[in-house]
């Protein structure tokens, strides 16, 4: 087992406090934790910037129940449920931080229940 190094502990945090933010409808302080040129990639859709991921935040408040965090140097790895308000579903991110701001990340689920509906 390796310890944990600042690195981690960095993006760790910072990813955690954005979806802490993101939970509370903080949405300017959400911010504080996104490079503004980052990109999204969902399983819906992608988004690029910070203030167009951050919109679509804004409309669909979603919630999130955090599983479990793994961080390697600047990369974190979350397992979550995300409350979509129409169907709750297990999913994994994959963020990349710099610089203590999140550049990129990708969520991952299956959107059945979503589509189902």
């Amino acid at each position: 087992m390796t310890a944990q190094t600042h690195a981690d502990s960095t993006a760790k945090v910072a990813v955690l406090s954005f979806i802490k933010a993101l939970n509370r409808e903080d949405f300017n302080g959400a911010s504080r934790f996104l490079a503004n040129d980052m990109k999204f990639e969902g399983v819906m859709g992608s988004r690029d910037g910070a203030d167009n991921y951050l919109a679509d935040m804004q409309r669909m408040k979603f919630k999130y129940d955090i599983k479990k965090a793994f961080a390697d140097g600047d990369d974190v790895c979350l397992l979550y449920d995300i409350n979509m308000g129409a169907a709750t579903l297990f999913c994994s991110g994959w963020y990349k931080v710099a610089k203590g701001k999140i550049t990129w990340f990708k969520v991952v689920f299956d959107p059945r229940p979503l589509l189902e509906k």
